[in-house]
């Protein structure tokens, strides 16, 4: 739809109401990012200045996010983890349709924590990885696995998720999950990782997963910038 060049209402405030419906429309899901400043000019057929001061308005009544480098994006957009499905973390950002990313933070053997010896023995792989959407940082996964997990390949491990990358090992599915969810402190390390501020509180989801034979497969904390996240569970009324 084109602009109405001879409204008295400035070029931009109408690029700028165009932009909010669609906003609120949910036009620019999943991912939440808004078309680059070029192709803006292309759609309305105005400069670049006419673009950016609607992008400003946009920001000031707090509707975007203009990340240097990154692009422009709709404010609080929200990843939406269904936890009555049993996915891994990655795989709930991938099938939203985010462009989910994982870095490797830490890939190693270690001496298994005392309260973790019973299910991995003395020795127990750790698996950290940043979990990235559009380039920006959402949540730390810390993992500890079965001690053979630790000859991962970086590679391998910065593009499979935790349940493909144990069935790839141990042949075995991930059949079932314990999941508790809760809000703390964490160390500064771990905040500044996510991007968050020193003392911000996170949410903390604590996932414990379990092969068909019943042995433990992962116990797994995800440390998460509560802004962008929101956890969903579907629920029903029992049967009668």
């Amino acid at each position: 739809m084109s602009l109405i060049r001879n409204n008295p209402v400035a070029m931009y405030l109408q690029i700028a109401g165009r932009l909010r419906a669609e906003i609120a429309e949910g036009s620019y899901e999943p991912s939440g990012r808004l078309p680059s400043e070029s192709q803006m000019m292309a759609r309305f057929t105005v400069s670049r200045v006419t673009v950016r001061l609607a992008l400003e308005q946009l920001d000031r009544d707090g509707l975007i996010e203009r990340r240097k480098g990154k692009g422009t994006f709709v404010a609080g957009k929200q990843v939406r983890h269904q936890i009555d499905t049993l996915r891994s973390f990655h795989e709930s950002l991938k099938v939203q349709g985010f462009d989910a990313t994982m870095r490797i933070v830490e890939l190693t053997a270690i001496d298994t924590p005392s309260a973790f010896i019973p299910l991995f023995g003395k020795k127990c792989a750790l698996l950290e990885r940043l979990h990235v959407v559009n380039d920006e940082p959402i949540a730390l996964g810390r993992s500890f696995l079965p001690a053979f997990m630790s000859e991962l390949e970086r590679e391998i491990a910065e593009q499979q998720p935790t349940y493909a990358l144990l069935k790839d090992k141990a042949g075995a599915d991930i059949v079932s999950a314990e999941i508790a969810i809760g809000a703390r402190a964490v160390p500064p390390r771990i905040t500044s990782l996510v991007g968050a501020a020193e003392n911000a509180v996170l949410l903390v989801l604590e996932r414990s997963s379990y092969f068909e034979t019943g042995a433990c497969a992962e116990k797994s904390g995800f440390f998460i910038r509560p802004e962008r996240y929101q956890f969903v569970l579907g629920s029903r009324m029992p049967d009668h």
